[in-house]
């Protein structure tokens, strides 16, 4: 039985009759996921029933050196959702932020965990690892993140990093990185570790990562940066619903100009939609409430690797990404202005060209070690 959820062997069934969930709203609900993670409705069956299974993958869930934002970002929804259901029955042994104990009964609660269950749970994994000055930084039990990590990952039969801090250390790695913060794959060498990127990253694309392990015994396909495809593989620059006024010249100049009255586009306020790979527009936060653009605010590319040293000025422009704007007049623009444009759009074809590289990279393995999420800034 599940330290934290008493109901761990409660079949999922079960707990969807308790929860007034009919039978049809939970195969809407796989056949809905399946689509979310790209491999047809077709799948929807084999997911229902490894979610009816009684007994539920052990979860050991880690918070290191972080805010904790992460994990709220994970539970925090607006209404209970079928998805939160499907967490609930998974069997939750560890969990800073969920444990109502302290001290050693809930890190005795931890090794019993990875001693009973070894080679079969789940790890998930908050916050980045500090290796500076031996690891100070973050002691929990009197051991650094470092030692509770490498012990935690020998025996985990998949290692999820959730958020930017978990995948390449985050601001606390941002230069000069004082504590010596590194990502969860630079620790973790020897089996793959699937990225959620985000700052914080978003929910749904942490449970659609579970189910995809608890449904095929693997985790999902992943980008050359240990990102989930089926969540990273697409440009926030081509799902944004602002794309049009781009593509039409119309910018935001100033927050709080007519234009961003309007819902202009953000890009020449610092927007990195162009060159940030993220599921933002489609998924959103809060039960799909909303999400930065939604609410008037440009992308700061937190789902890229190292964004704090690379995508600042946050509402600094980007290198030109260009296009003429269908509202312009040739006869207006000039020769000299028609050239630069011109140069714009090429290089706005060649950031589409880097998108269409990374989807053929789709088959590709995880890549171990600092390809994930980079050795920390010197």
């Amino acid at each position: 039985m599940s330290f934290l959820n008493p109901l761990a062997d409660e079949s999922l069934d079960e707990r969807l009759a308790r929860q007034g969930v009919s039978r049809r709203e939970f195969m809407e609900y796989c056949s809905a996921l399946c689509v979310v993670l790209g491999v047809g409705k077709k799948f929807a069956p084999t997911m229902a029933k490894a979610l009816q299974t009684p007994q539920r993958p052990p979860v050991i869930w880690l918070q290191l050196q972080e805010c904790t934002g992460c994990v709220e970002s994970v539970l925090r929804t607006a209404e209970p959702t079928v998805g939160d259901l499907v967490l609930d029955v998974i069997s939750l042994d560890y969990s800073h932020a969920l444990m109502a104990g302290a001290g050693h009964a809930v890190e005795k609660a931890l090794h019993d965990s990875m001693t009973a269950n070894a080679g079969k749970y789940v790890l998930l994994v908050t916050g980045s690892v500090p290796l500076a000055e031996n690891g100070v930084y973050t002691v929990i039990g009197g051991r650094t993140a470092k030692d509770i990590l490498e012990e935690a990952g020998k025996g985990a039969a998949a290692v999820i990093a959730v958020g930017a801090c978990a995948h390449f250390g985050s601001v606390q790695a941002a230069r000069p990185n004082p504590t010596g913060a590194v990502g969860v794959a630079d620790i973790i060498k020897d089996k793959p570790v699937v990225n959620i990127a985000g700052c914080p990253p978003i929910g749904d694309v942490v449970t659609a990562t579970v189910v995809h392990f608890l449904t095929f015994g693997r985790l999902p396909d992943v980008d050359p940066v240990g990102r989930p495809l089926f969540a990273y593989g697409a440009r926030i620059h081509d799902q944004c619903p602002r794309r049009a006024n781009f593509d039409a010249g119309q910018f935001v100049e100033k927050f709080d100009d007519e234009a961003a009255r309007k819902g202009w586009c953000l890009y020449h306020v610092g927007c990195k939609g162009p060159a940030t790979f993220s599921p933002c527009p489609i998924f959103q936060w809060n039960t799909r409430t909303s999400w930065p653009i939604g609410a008037g605010h440009p992308c700061i590319g937190c789902t890229e690797p190292h964004f704090w040293d690379t995508m600042t000025p946050f509402y600094g422009r980007l290198p030109d990404v260009g296009g003429f704007g269908i509202e312009e007049r040739v006869d207006v623009l000039g020769a000299a202005l028609a050239i630069g444009a011109t140069a714009g759009v090429v290089a706005h074809a060649a950031a589409t060209g880097v998108h269409q590289m990374r989807e053929k990279n789709r088959q590709l393995p995880v890549v171990d070690g600092p390809s994930q999420g980079g050795t920390p800034n010197k």
